[in-house]
């Protein structure tokens, strides 16, 4: 695929970035394309590798060396072509994607594996920009109709795919606008929201209805939903954050992470912030947790002009590089440097906070913390930590973001008033073979059902879960299963 002997030719090459000192000023995206001949090169990387494991990495299961082949032939409709036929959204996937298929890369074995998440972005915006993606509504309508609930990257694929085989669509989403995390916790300087409104915009045209400050089991009775459509989706995210019950956790200065992302999302786009406004400027802020979440406030707590920004980690620092027991193809838990660290912030691991500490008025003033040693197993995983005696000492700070994941989806209203089981987690159950909760025809998919998970975990799940709906509603389907090839 692409030029047989690319891969011997061309180095792997990362397309340019605005440099940190000036990107912290605004909320943009700051990447540069690739040019025409360095894209052309980056494709031509892909091997004629016989077995591409990077298909099975991915979750969407994109046929990945067809595209970059068809990238190298300049053949832009084609490519576009291929990969809509298995992910129905690569311009949020080619922004915020861990990429796992790029782990699976065969070339990764001893080399740079191919840049496929950045040919996947310039695929889909080469293809909007030549006028290749246009609406394209069912010509025929089943009658039925399917209501989804979420428009997260779950229930917006779920949406897509039963629009497609022309049932009737209504999403019904709580905030204001369509989106979900998309919308109100990836930060503007990772997606922009004129992406997000781009394509909701083409769903609307293809028929799909959106009904935005509709919170189900709230403002919206369950039981209508129940009367007047053939069947419902579950979509709504793995939303209650992880916290973090320690003495002083009610200081004035300690919030989740989501909260202050939103809010910022909330701010960029001049939408009203209907409760107290977090903001960093100026202070000294720590964020726990180690993972993409607290890397997002860091990057906007620097455009917010913070003092100071360190992030705490609780877990040992990850390896730089594959050990032994992280082989090809599995997706490796490497040390990760994002774009927001490039941009400033302190950071630590091993390291657990014992308390908050609070000043007369409630405002906090510092943490304590202190290190820890990890115990590791036979196979290289950390299972128990213990104090490191003398190492406790105060950090002053004046704000604490949580990041440290999710537990579950709301359990309040909507989904005890529908009264669907939920397993050993917290979560919606469902089968992922049927997708079907223990109510007939309610369905979930993404995050609800599996947990916190990836974006292009949550467009499986909801691609998967429309073809169960579908089989559902008319005894078949011809929607392509994950592991079909969907295109001509």
């Amino acid at each position: 695929m692409g030029k047989v002997t690319g891969f011997q030719e061309y180095d792997r090459v990362a397309p340019t970035r605005e440099e940190a000192k000036t990107r912290v000023k605004h909320y943009g995206e700051f990447l540069n394309e690739l040019p025409a001949q360095e894209l052309n090169n980056q494709a031509a990387r892909c091997m004629d590798c016989g077995v591409p494991f990077c298909q099975s990495g991915c979750p969407l299961g994109n046929v990945i060396p067809e595209f970059n082949d068809a990238v190298y032939q300049g053949k832009w409709e084609l490519a576009a072509n291929i990969l809509l036929s298995t992910n129905n959204f690569p311009e949020f996937t080619g922004r915020i994607c861990p990429a796992p298929c790029e782990s699976a890369c065969v070339l990764g074995i001893n080399r740079p594996p191919v840049s496929i998440e950045e040919i996947e972005k310039h695929i889909i915006e080469i293809a909007f920009e030549k006028g290749f993606i246009k609406a394209k509504a069912p010509l025929l309508r089943t009658g039925k109709k399917v209501a989804v609930i979420g428009s997260g990257p779950a229930g917006l694929a779920a949406a897509a795919q039963l629009n497609k085989v022309g049932h009737e669509v209504t999403v019904f989403e709580r905030d204001d606008a369509p989106g979900g995390l998309l919308r109100y916790g990836i930060p503007d300087f990772k997606l922009q929201k004129n992406v997000i409104d781009r394509r909701i915009d083409l769903m609307k045209e293809e028929g799909i209805i959106f009904k935005c400050n509709a919170n189900v089991g709230e403002n919206v009775e369950i039981s209508t939903l129940l009367r007047d459509f053939n069947a419902i989706v579950l979509a709504g995210g793995s939303t209650i954050p992880r916290d973090l019950p320690i003495e002083g956790r009610s200081a004035k200065g300690v919030h989740f992470a989501m909260d202050f992302l939103k809010q910022q999302n909330k701010r960029v786009a001049s939408r009203e912030i209907a409760v107290e406004e977090i903001l960093a400027t100026g202070k000294n802020v720590i964020v726990i947790g180690g993972g993409d979440t607290g890397s997002d406030c860091i990057g906007t707590s620097n455009r917010h002009g913070a003092k100071s920004i360190t992030q705490f980690e609780i877990m040992p620092m990850p390896p730089q590089l594959r050990t032994e027991n992280m082989p090809w193809p599995t997706y490796p838990m490497l040390l990760k440097n994002t774009s927001s660290h490039e941009e400033g912030a302190e950071r630590a691991w091993s390291v657990n906070t014992k308390n908050f500490i609070a000043d007369e008025n409630g405002n906090l003033k510092a943490l304590k913390i202190v290190d820890v040693e990890w115990e590791i197993d036979a196979v290289g995983r950390p299972v128990t930590f213990k104090e490191i005696a003398g190492s406790e000492r105060d950090i002053p700070c004046e704000l604490v973001f949580l990041a440290m994941g999710f537990l579950h989806p709301q359990k309040e209203g909507l989904i005890e008033k529908l009264g669907v089981e939920l397993d050993n987690r917290g979560n919606v159950k469902a089968s992922e073979h049927t997708y079907q909760t223990n109510i007939a025809k309610i369905f979930a998919a993404g995050d609800v059902r599996r947990g916190q998970s990836l974006v292009v975990w949550a467009i499986s799940e909801g691609r998967e879960a429309a073809r169960k709906v579908d089989e559902y509603l008319m005894g078949t389907t011809k929607l392509a299963s994950r592991d079909a090839v969907a295109y001509a």
